[in-house]
């Protein structure tokens, strides 16, 4: 089963810096990194605003575990966004690279 996994970052250093640790740890096959998300959730008691990089994390469900420690181990925030969405459907090719690509 591959996922999509998603995590937002506060800013495109640190979203950087996760991609290339999970691509080159083979946790993740390929990252897309967005800038410009506005997240708009409830913190600590208030409504928050803030302008985010989100992640497009494609990888298997036996690496989530992994996956999700390493974000949590490099990432500044104390509860990081990390939500796997299962992949129902792909190009047969692509998703060969996938499991080609990881551990």
């Amino acid at each position: 089963m591959f996922q999509v996994v998603l995590c937002t970052c506060p800013n495109k250093i640190l979203a950087e810096e996760i991609a290339k640790v999970l691509v080159s740890e083979q946790l993740a096959a390929c990252v897309n990194i967005m800038p410009g998300v506005t997240s708009i959730y409830q913190w600590q008691g208030k409504i928050e605003q803030d302008e985010e990089v989100m992640l497009l994390i494609k990888t298997s469900a036996n690496l989530f575990g992994k996956l999700s420690n390493k974000i949590k181990q490099l990432h500044s925030y104390d509860v990081p966004e990390i939500v796997a969405l299962d992949i129902q459907q792909g190009d047969e090719g692509y998703l060969d690279w996938i499991t080609g690509s990881l551990k």
